[in-house]
């Protein structure tokens, strides 16, 4: 039995896709003869034509993927939309790196481990934006013997 317009017809109608149209099996002749959407209708209220719940779509791997973003993974390359400045702004970036700068030098200093010239300096190289890092600024000490006590 070809039933290809009664669905087609049902399907228009509950604004619904083929898969959820479902025909009662011993009730086919009925669906048969139904030819108008009145009729059509009338055999989904009797129950000859079921129309399925829509299917869910299940939330557990986005929930996942929250738990480990919330740990701050999935972080890496690809994952980045925008450019580096768009999630840490350059002045804040720089503010955080030249005060871990300074702070170290001022104990230094405080310790006696580098003399005020030295200090002034690396104070200024530092202002400047001579070092990367911290531990760019250690490298540099090191390398050229600034350190008394050989720290």
């Amino acid at each position: 039995m070809r039933l290809k317009v009664q669905k087609r017809i049902a399907q228009s109608l509950f604004k619904v896709g083929k898969k959820r149209i479902k025909f009662d099996p011993e009730k086919l002749s009925d669906i048969k003869e139904a030819i108008t959407k009145g009729d059509l209708r009338g055999l989904v209220s009797k129950g000859t034509i079921k129309i399925n719940p829509k299917r869910g779509r299940s939330r557990f791997r986005a929930r996942e993927r929250l738990i480990q973003k919330r740990k701050g993974r999935r972080k890496g390359k690809g994952s980045r939309k925008g450019r580096a400045t768009a999630r840490a702004k350059p002045k804040k970036v720089w503010m955080a790196k030249i005060r871990l700068q300074r702070l170290l030098l001022k104990t230094l200093k405080e310790k006696s481990l580098i003399d005020n010239r030295t200090y002034k300096e690396l104070y200024l190289k530092a202002k400047g934006g001579f070092f990367r890092s911290k531990r760019h600024l250690k490298t540099y000490m090191e390398e050229r013997k600034l350190l008394k006590n050989g720290k």
